[in-house]
């Protein structure tokens, strides 16, 4: 079988948890051919996160540095699937769609997916000040890193476990989005940008909208013109990647 990892950073979603996990297909995924583990990494919550997601089956990792960044760099360190699947444990994302998503990315041969919110369809569900914000960080994205990608911020990301050992991604904080996208791209591995379904927030907001915007926008820069460390290797199971150069993005209907 095929294994995959649902990696799910959060921060006092206790309230949250069990409509989250009562969205991921299981059974679904299983008749697909996917072995899968949820790994919840507990950003240092003060409710009873990591209680609720332990007794909802999930594997529970630690974080006590708070960061989204920090709670995906401890999350990817213990998942041992070959595919990593991302987001968020407020239930804006659509893990129900997880099954046709795998299904493009076996389908297409992608390295690296992402997903696009910022569609009408999705309007509702995000705040105004936000949509705006999220359109203005993706265009300015989309100009330095030249990579087509609709939505810079989204939560929402597929990939093979393989490629995290050839990205160089330094953000701890909300920055690290957009920034597996943009080294993922940058790095020449295959990707693919499709539409998903963004579903109305539960709970606290946990955004900081003029703070996080200001320290994306600086990453943006600083990741752009700083000295690239890392490279996409070679060679991966015995086929050749895609150099850097050559590298082509799609963008599908909504599955």
């Amino acid at each position: 079988m095929n294994t995959l990892s649902i990696v799910i950073p959060a921060l006092n979603e206790a309230s949250n948890l069990p409509a989250v996990m009562g969205t991921i297909p299981a059974a679904e995924l299983a008749a697909a051919g996917w072995r899968t583990e949820v790994v919840v990494v507990d950003n240092a919550s003060t409710d009873d996160t990591a209680a609720v997601a332990r007794a909802l089956g999930a594997r529970v990792v630690l974080q006590p540095e708070r960061g989204y960044g920090n709670a995906y760099l401890a999350g990817f360190d213990v998942a041992t699937g070959d595919v990593i699947a991302t987001g968020d444990a407020d239930c804006t994302y659509p893990f129900d769609a997880l099954p046709d998503l795998l299904r493009t990315l076996v389908d297409h041969d992608v390295e690296f997916m992402t997903t696009d919110r910022l569609h009408r369809r999705n309007r509702r569900a995000m705040k105004a000040s936000h949509f705006v914000a999220n359109h203005a960080l993706s265009a300015l994205s989309r100009t330095l890193f030249r990579n087509g990608l609709r939505d810079s911020q989204s939560g929402m990301w597929i990939f093979r476990r393989y490629i995290w050992d050839g990205l160089d991604v330094r953000s701890r904080g909300m920055a690290f989005s957009q920034e597996i996208k943009n080294a993922a791209t940058s790095a020449g591995y295959r990707f693919m940008e499709v539409p998903i379904e963004y579903r109305t927030r539960g709970g606290e907001v946990k955004l900081n909208a003029l703070p996080d915007g200001m320290a994306n926008l600086r990453q943006l820069f600083n990741h752009r013109f700083r000295r690239h460390d890392a490279q996409a290797p070679a060679v991966e199971s015995g086929q050749a990647r895609i150099p850097a150069q050559q590298k082509r993005s799609e963008r599908i209907e909504a599955v």
